[in-house]
């Protein structure tokens, strides 16, 4: 999830999940490339969408208690499914888990018992760099018509970013959602960081942190030891996002860090398949299973045809951006930020279906169940 490319608990909990994790600091090791690959061969090809219901414009609405909707989460999940889709990337926030530990550890528990009741198994992000740095718990603000994304909300705010003294408070957080799912089998894997160093130039630049990256790094290196510490079962990673990475010479620390810490390699490529090749191509050089955990921006290039079916052919995980058009408004491109739009766009940007269930385009719902092999 980006900004244009203009590169842009409860106590008792606490001591009731503490047995799940080691003590200390430790935890595991980083996987060998032969279990990479070992869970890659069982895993299979996992293939789905970035999924917030339509009725949430962000992760806290999705989670908190008074807005948590299974009865839409069962029916969009429904319709994931009817394209063949078994798994779904899924953001969490820290926030909604220290405001209500024991109902977010529930209520994630519904939410994967509902998924999996239509074969569907999830990918949890953890923390986001992306959208506005100023989460609040609580009633979430009403969408500004016609703008992508305009209550999505950053974890951990700016806040707690721009200070080092509150960052170990986040440990709590995610050795406890961790560990209470650490052995989950409905859950495909940990994404620990999305785009921990963008800087949301086009949206938010004007009062994010101008040294954001420096800031972001020692925490995400804390948030994979964190994760670590608590033993999962399942992989861990975070998606490089920004080019094809054709040198490894030339990767950011951020770049570093990621590649150099996840067990399978995650990447965004929101582009043509020129460069999505690209991209496939050079990371395969670190010889792990690859998921695409973004792509599908219609008005970029990036499209299910032919880069779905490029993807399946190589066996590297695909997620697209975006199920159902909703209170996220994803229909519109990242310049609706500075662009006005009046009504729905001809060309939608994310999304696959409308809200009541009829497929944007039905040659391109036609198109994913072809290469997903399901049968309408």
């Amino acid at each position: 999830m980006r900004s244009p490319r203009l590169l842009t608990a409860l106590p008792t909990l606490a001591l009731s999940l503490a047995f799940l994790a080691p003590s200390g600091a430790a935890g595991r090791d980083r996987w060998s490339e032969a279990r990479a690959q070992e869970w890659g061969r069982q895993r299979g090809w996992l293939v789905g969408a970035n999924f917030l219901p339509s009725t949430a414009i962000n992760q806290l609405e999705m989670w908190q208690a008074d807005t948590f909707d299974p009865a839409t989460l069962d029916r969009e999940l429904g319709w994931a499914a009817s394209l063949g889709f078994n798994s779904v990337r899924v953001y969490l926030h820290d926030l909604a888990w220290s405001q209500d530990p024991e109902g977010f550890l529930r209520r994630l528990d519904e939410f994967l018992g509902i998924a999996a009741r239509h074969r569907i198994g999830a990918l949890l992000v953890l923390f986001d760099s992306c959208w506005d740095p100023f989460p609040k718990p609580g009633r979430q603000r009403e969408p500004r018509p016609h703008v992508h994304n305009s209550g999505w909300v950053q974890n951990p705010g700016l806040e707690v970013l721009k200070d080092p003294a509150r960052h170990d408070a986040l440990r709590g957080y995610v050795t406890a959602v961790v560990g209470r799912f650490r052995t989950d089998n409905r859950i495909h894997g940990w994404d620990v960081w999305n785009e921990p160093d963008n800087p949301n130039t086009s949206a938010y630049g004007p009062v994010e942190l101008p040294d954001k990256a420096e800031r972001v790094l020692p925490l995400l290196k804390k948030a994979f030891a964190w994760a670590r510490e608590a033993d999962p079962s399942q992989p861990l990673t975070s998606g490089v996002w920004i080019g094809t990475w054709p040198d490894p010479d030339k990767l950011s620390p951020t770049e570093r860090v990621q590649l150099g810490e996840s067990d399978v390699i995650s990447f965004h490529n929101y582009d043509n398949l020129e460069s999505l090749r690209k991209a496939v191509t050079h990371l395969r050089r670190y010889n792990r299973p690859l998921l695409c955990t973004e792509y599908m921006a219609r008005g970029n290039g990036s499209t299910f045809d032919p880069n779905l079916g490029f993807l399946k052919e190589q066996g590297v995980a695909a997620y697209n951006w975006g199920l159902v058009s909703g209170k996220s408004q994803t229909i519109y491109a990242w310049d609706s930020w500075k662009k006005q739009y009046h009504a729905e766009p001809e060309l939608w940007f994310h999304d696959i279906f409308r809200r009541d269930g009829t497929a944007y385009r039905p040659d391109e719902a036609a198109y994913i169940r072809k290469v997903t092999g399901k049968t309408p």
